[in-house]
């Protein structure tokens, strides 16, 4: 079949074929548009609620029913169940072992970050694999370890059981690998081209960290703190041995949960004290992430 060109309707000028404006090509264009606007497919929108549901049978639910357990007879019983000499003396120890840690954490673990991304070296590998350990550990077995080395039999000489010292070298074995493995990621991805240039100009190493690396880190150091101090403030295996939970010295606030329970003498008074406890380390825990979430977005804006 051969096509006459002089039928064919002439071009316009700059040689550009007129497109139809209401040709296949076009409603395929108009339906592509409307779908990508469309803000939930026909499986997306039931995913998500499957997801919405799963989320709140196994952390929304539990956790209002602790709370709603916790002021459930008024808030008078929950203000008087949290500052019970006892238990104040626990929350408190409690938390300040947990910034603590969270502090440490934030210094040894940008440091062991940045060797095991910037130095390599024998035995990098095994330093590595060791970090790993305390996700892995069962926390009892972490406890066993610290009575083992740090007990009365102690094979380094040091006795640690029933000491503050104890519980926070414990809670800084089972907390070690989060702002190491929240950082370590950060550091690979790091562009070193700012960095020597900075060098180049004769900038100092210290210098060059504190203006160049520490900024781009800083978000990643304090995400993996938050996670740690939201670790240790529940933390029970680790601690349970190395502690010997005295009443106002080494009682923290998950051991005189475990306590209340344990009481078989008014189980709905020790259960709404519990809760109320429950509801402290819940609220100081939020109150961590959600600081942390704001801080991120804002430094993500700031670019």
């Amino acid at each position: 079949m051969s096509i006459d060109l002089a039928d064919a309707p002439p071009a316009p000028a700059g040689g550009v074929s007129p497109v139809p404006s209401s040709g296949g090509g076009g409603r395929a264009s108009a339906g592509r548009g409307v779908q990508a606007r469309q803000p939930f497919g026909r499986i997306s929108g039931p995913t998500l609620g499957v997801l919405v549901l799963w989320v709140s049978l196994i952390v929304l639910l539990p956790l209002t029913a602790v709370v709603g357990k916790a002021f459930g007879s008024g808030a008078g019983d929950f203000w008087s169940a949290v500052t019970e000499p006892r238990v104040r003396s626990a929350l408190e120890l409690t938390v300040i072992l947990a910034v603590g840690v969270a502090v440490v954490n934030a210094i040894m673990g940008t440091v062991i970050a940045w060797v095991l991304v910037r130095e390599r070296f024998r035995g990098s590998s095994l330093l590595e694999f060791a970090i790993d350990i305390p996700f892995a550990l069962p926390t009892i077995v972490a406890g066993l370890v610290m009575l083992a080395l740090y007990g009365a039999n102690s094979p380094v000489g040091i006795n640690l059981v029933g000491a503050r010292t104890g519980m926070f070298v414990a809670l800084l074995f089972v907390t070690l690998p989060f702002t190491v493995r929240t950082v370590q990621p950060v550091l690979l991805d790091l562009d070193r081209e700012a960095e020597q240039a900075a060098a180049s100009l004769g900038a100092a190493p210290n210098a060059v960290f504190r203006r160049i690396v520490l900024p781009q880190i800083l978000p990643a150091m304090a995400s993996g703190s938050a996670l740690a101090f939201a670790r240790a403030l529940g933390e029970y295996g680790s601690l349970v041995y190395i502690s010997s939970a005295l009443p106002f010295k080494t009682e923290w606030a998950a051991q005189v949960i475990y306590g209340l329970l344990q009481d078989p003498t008014n189980v709905d008074r020790t259960t709404q004290q519990a809760s109320a406890i429950a509801a402290i380390l819940l609220v100081a825990s939020a109150l961590v992430l959600v600081t942390l979430t704001v801080i991120e977005r804002r430094v993500a804006r700031r670019g």
